[in-house]
């Protein structure tokens, strides 16, 4: 299916590593151009390197997204280097909080961090992003939320509640800018096949349970319908469909990529 991504124009934030490299790659395969924004420029340079050998452009962005300021720097440094237009909006930038800690336990200043990375960040990029898009009626906005954020998960509580709250944020902007032609949406992710899920996850289920660590892999794909975890690339192709006018008449959804488990 051809998307018709070619030669638009997309700003990424969080894409040095794991799922945001992946979609950043996604979308440079598929055609895009992108402005790639987050805190260590340095570790967006090899991301930036494969898109240039791809044939598109990347242009590096210094941003912390809960510095609002930051963001709108992000956006004008996107409109001088493309012609003054900008197509799409992913806010994959983000953090998973404190693990396996109830929320008795969780302190303010955990909960902060986690909610402000989580559901500032996505609303900054969004508020700076939004009045371009409103003069050239176009735009696609991609936020990545997560499953947690659309069940409830103990020992989750700050992550979950940050991701609720995306969800709610995605909504709303999704009802006021839809009137100028901008589609607002939200991919969840479940757990996703990489680093983290085989050093962090998988080890530590593993220990707890005195199981193989390929046998704590099967138990966490056991709890999805279609029996595997999501990866990168799973993850990558939703937000390309969500990005491209193929989707043209879908807005304010939540599209759990997870193989079954959010929604069942």
């Amino acid at each position: 299916m051809d998307l018709a991504l070619e030669n638009r124009v997309a700003i990424l934030t969080g894409p040095a590593k794991g799922m945001g490299a992946a979609v950043t790659l996604a979308f440079a395969r598929a055609g895009a151009n992108v402005v790639l924004a987050g805190r260590d420029v340095g570790a967006i340079e090899p991301v930036a390197a494969q898109v240039a050998k791809l044939g598109r452009k990347a242009v590096i962005a210094r941003c912390d997204v809960v510095d609002g300021a930051a963001c709108e720097r992000v956006v004008e440094t996107a409109l001088s280097s493309f012609d003054g237009r900008i197509d799409i909006l992913v806010n994959v930038a983000g953090g998973s909080g404190p693990i396996g800690k109830t929320g008795a336990q969780t302190t303010p200043p955990e909960f902060d961090e986690i909610v402000r990375l989580n559901m500032l960040g996505p609303f900054n990029m969004i508020r700076a992003v939004a009045p371009v898009m409103m003069t050239q009626r176009y735009g696609k906005i991609v936020n990545i939320g997560g499953t947690f954020g659309m069940r409830g998960r103990a020992g989750r509580l700050a992550y979950s509640s940050s991701k609720w709250g995306l969800r709610g944020i995605t909504k709303s902007f999704a009802l006021e800018l839809g009137a100028h032609n901008i589609n607002v949406n939200c991919v969840a992710p479940g757990m996703v096949d990489g680093p983290r899920f085989r050093t962090k996850v998988v080890p530590e289920m593993a220990q707890r349970l005195g199981i193989t660590e390929e046998e704590a892999a099967e138990r966490h794909a056991a709890d999805y319908a279609l029996k595997r975890v999501s990866t990168d690339e799973d993850v990558a192709w939703a937000t390309l469909f969500l990005a491209s006018d193929v989707s043209r008449q879908i807005t304010g959804v939540d599209l759990p990529v997870d193989g079954g488990w959010a929604s069942l």
